[in-house]
């Protein structure tokens, strides 16, 4: 199991409108996928974590190969200034449910 987590500064005039598109746009797109499993979106100030949870590396790769540049495309086009982004691969390695 993988989480596919990108990191976006935002600046802080646009950041509602960020949120909206993100919300109610974005995570519901790259979900529709069916590449992923289950997303988050957090926020410390103005800086954004979404992290999509892949069940397999085979997943993620069909989403890159696929499906990531047309939805980074989109993400560019509504916010071509005023967003960095970072993103990176973590394997997961235990999960641990509630008792």
């Amino acid at each position: 199991m993988l989480i596919y987590e990108i990191t976006a500064t935002v600046d802080a005039d646009i950041a509602a409108e960020y949120e909206k598109y993100m919300t109610e746009q974005h995570i519901p797109d790259l979900l529709a996928t069916g590449h992923f499993a289950a997303a988050f979106f957090a926020k410390n100030g103005n800086t954004y974590r979404i992290g999509y949870h892949a069940d397999s590396r085979e997943h993620l790769d069909a989403y890159l190969a696929n499906d990531a540049d047309r939805l980074r495309g989109d993400l560019l086009e509504h916010f071509p200034e005023g967003v960095e982004l970072s993103r990176q691969v973590l394997e997961i390695v235990a999960l641990f449910p509630s008792p």
